[in-house]
């Protein structure tokens, strides 16, 4: 006869996280949350599910799970997300990197040889996620990350010393400002391409990240308009752009890119099949 597990146990406690956790994955943000606490890996909850953890961990934790209950982000709970197999800490102020943005990369790293040792901009980099990816891969490359707000940059940079990461030098400005005159191999950018009036702005963990991170004009086009024009002074001849978009919004920005000289239009698909990324090249 299975008996109910003790309360205060890991499995009495993720049990009773799951239960009072809203959205698509309560277990798995019970988990990520009680393993945060503990300082383990999540393997070690599944492994010893009838340790009593500390009381003063329990409180924590349950003071968590009723926070993310509430709607805030579990990345902002524990202060990081894994990007890349790699820890980025996020904070309010930057957005949560998102699995699909991990396409942006991985059509970056296509381009650029294991050897390589080029030029790359990042252009809005926020905690740095794609920058910190590309960097990591290709540590013969020097990569410029951009952004106008001090306080992402911050972020970006303490990951990257976190990381050990030397060839990304840190910039602000907004999108093609901070580069002067400098030319780059490749540019790269996650900008804003949500419409302003999208009720998703009302739902979910973007109602706890910066809204000038999320939202570009009526149609969400703003910002890649603006992104695909300026770029055209930083980038040398046939080198790459590449723009991480909504998933309806393929075809605008193909016209896009057309538009402002670009060949080469390539759309990619994320992990989910929708058109997530567009590459270019000028």
């Amino acid at each position: 006869m299975n008996r109910a597990p003790d309360p205060d146990s890991i499995r009495g406690l993720l049990q009773e996280g799951a239960q009072l956790i809203a959205g698509d994955t309560p277990r798995l943000d019970a988990e990520v949350l009680l393993a945060s606490v503990l300082d383990k890996p999540r393997s070690h909850l599944l492994a010893w599910p009838e340790r009593l953890p500390a009381p003063e961990q329990q409180a924590r934790y349950r003071e968590l799970v009723a926070r993310r209950a509430a709607g805030e982000p579990v990345a902002h709970l524990v202060g990081q997300r894994e990007f890349w197999s790699l820890p980025v800490r996020v904070t309010p102020a930057t957005l949560i990197p998102r699995p699909e943005t991990e396409t942006l990369v991985a059509c970056a790293l296509d381009v650029l040889p294991a050897d390589s040792h080029l030029q790359i901009a990042d252009l809005g980099t926020g905690s740095g996620a794609v920058a910190l990816a590309i960097a990591h891969e290709r540590p013969g490359c020097h990569v410029v990350a951009t952004d106008r707000s001090d306080t992402a940059l911050e972020v970006a940079a303490a990951n990257a010393r976190q990381l050990g990461l030397g060839n990304i030098e840190f910039l602000a400005g907004d999108w093609c400002d901070a580069l002067a005159n400098r030319r780059f191999d490749l540019i790269v950018s996650n900008p804003p391409y949500i419409p302003v009036a999208d009720s998703h702005l009302d739902q979910g963990d973007v109602r706890f990240e910066p809204r000038a991170a999320l939202v570009a004009g009526a149609e969400g086009l703003d910002d890649l308009a603006r992104i695909a024009d300026c770029a055209r002074a930083h980038l040398h001849s046939d080198a790459w752009l590449m723009l991480e978009h909504g998933f309806d919004q393929g075809d605008r920005v193909h016209t896009l890119l057309e538009q402002h000289g670009y060949h080469a239009i390539v759309r990619h698909r994320d992990m989910t099949g929708h058109d997530r990324v567009t590459t270019a090249r000028l």
